[in-house]
């Protein structure tokens, strides 16, 4: 009998999706467009999943890219519930950098023009959180999950005699 995980998958310790590797950064800012997602998925329940899952990592990696911090954009989200998409839109910086700030402006009037019922800005502000939360996940690395940014991972802890 021969053992049914001695695929491609156990050889190099990499989960497959569809038969091919996980997309990177770089795929997903290529394949996702951020405004139209935006523009149909705040009002649509079918775009809804895209807009919180490809869309908000893509406005998580162009953020972080940028140098942006979770705590920005959780502010950001929290300046759109109390005074709506258009308000903070017109918000000379709304984030630390111009760059951030332009890039974000963009999103935010793209919200507040496809907003069409006072869920929608609720919604908008959920989607920031969500993307806020991204930026705040540990980056995976050669050696997994938990590291927190800007800091190495040695290769043993002191205490396990090096046998992590």
């Amino acid at each position: 009998m021969t053992d049914r995980n001695d695929g491609p998958e156990r050889r190099t310790g990499m989960t497959m999706v569809h038969g091919r590797a996980p997309r990177t950064d770089d795929e997903v800012l290529a394949a996702t467009d951020v405004p139209t997602l935006l523009r149909h998925g705040l009002a649509r329940d079918t775009f809804r999943t895209a807009l919180f899952g490809d869309g908000a990592i893509a406005a998580a990696v162009t953020l972080d890219r940028l140098g942006v911090l979770p705590r920005s954009v959780t502010y950001v989200a929290e300046i759109v519930r109390a005074g709506g998409l258009a308000h903070t839109a017109a918000l000379p910086g709304p984030l630390p950098s111009r760059e951030a700030s332009a890039c974000l402006r963009d999103r935010l009037e793209t919200a507040a023009q496809a907003a069409e019922a006072p869920g929608d800005e609720t919604r908008a502000a959920r989607w920031l959180e969500t993307v806020a939360e991204i930026l705040a996940m540990p980056p995976v690395g050669a050696r997994g999950l938990g590291a927190p940014r800007g800091l190495g991972v040695p290769d043993a802890a002191p205490w396990s005699g090096g046998l992590i």
